[in-house]
């Protein structure tokens, strides 16, 4: 399979990953909110388990949005989506071990950890925005982190720039659908 191919089968199919974008900014915000009304402890529970539905709501949404949520099998890059996920344990081990030393970090270390994982997006579903919002999530971690912000902070600041970057992914999926479409006819 051509590259350019993979990509552009990894772009339809999974609306260039602004899915799973989308429900992992409301996911964010939805911890940031357990915060407010909870607790610390609770909110990193609720970014921990709600995290692991990202991807089936994110599957579902693309159906929903009529893509179809499954790349073709003999895909390369769909095994390079499933290595990548090993980023985020890493992240989620560091992230819950020093909360236990400064519960204020939690978020930013996730934030710099999920964006690191974005910059592979880039490579998955050829949106150069993966870039700018890797990096965007990584600079509000160190942030955070420098500033000493309050807790909750961090999980705002991680949900809101996904679901906006989200609207942006969602356009430029479209646009590259529609330019492939008119190449292929």
């Amino acid at each position: 399979m051509n590259f350019k191919f993979a990509q552009s089968d990894m772009n339809f199919s999974y609306f260039g990953g602004g899915t799973g974008v989308l429900v992992s900014g409301l996911i964010w915000c939805i911890a940031g909110i357990t915060a407010m009304l909870y607790s610390n402890q609770s909110s990193m529970l609720v970014l921990f388990f709600a995290g692991m539905f990202i991807h089936p709501l994110a599957l579902l949404l693309s159906k929903v949005l009529k893509r179809s949520g499954k790349h073709q099998q003999n895909n390369p890059l769909g095994k390079l989506a499933l290595e990548s996920t090993i980023i985020l344990f890493v992240g989620l081990f560091l992230a819950f071990f020093v909360a236990k030393l400064k519960v204020e970090w939690f978020f930013p270390i996730m934030l710099m950890t999920i964006g690191v994982r974005y910059l592979i997006f880039n490579t998955l579903y050829g949106i150069k925005t993966y870039w700018i919002l890797g990096a965007a999530l990584m600079f509000s971690g160190m942030f955070c982190i420098l500033l000493n912000t309050n807790f909750v902070i961090g999980a705002f600041l991680g949900g809101i720039t996904e679901v906006i970057f989200s609207l942006v992914i969602f356009k430029q999926s479209s646009a590259s659908t529609l330019k492939s479409t008119e190449y292929k006819a």
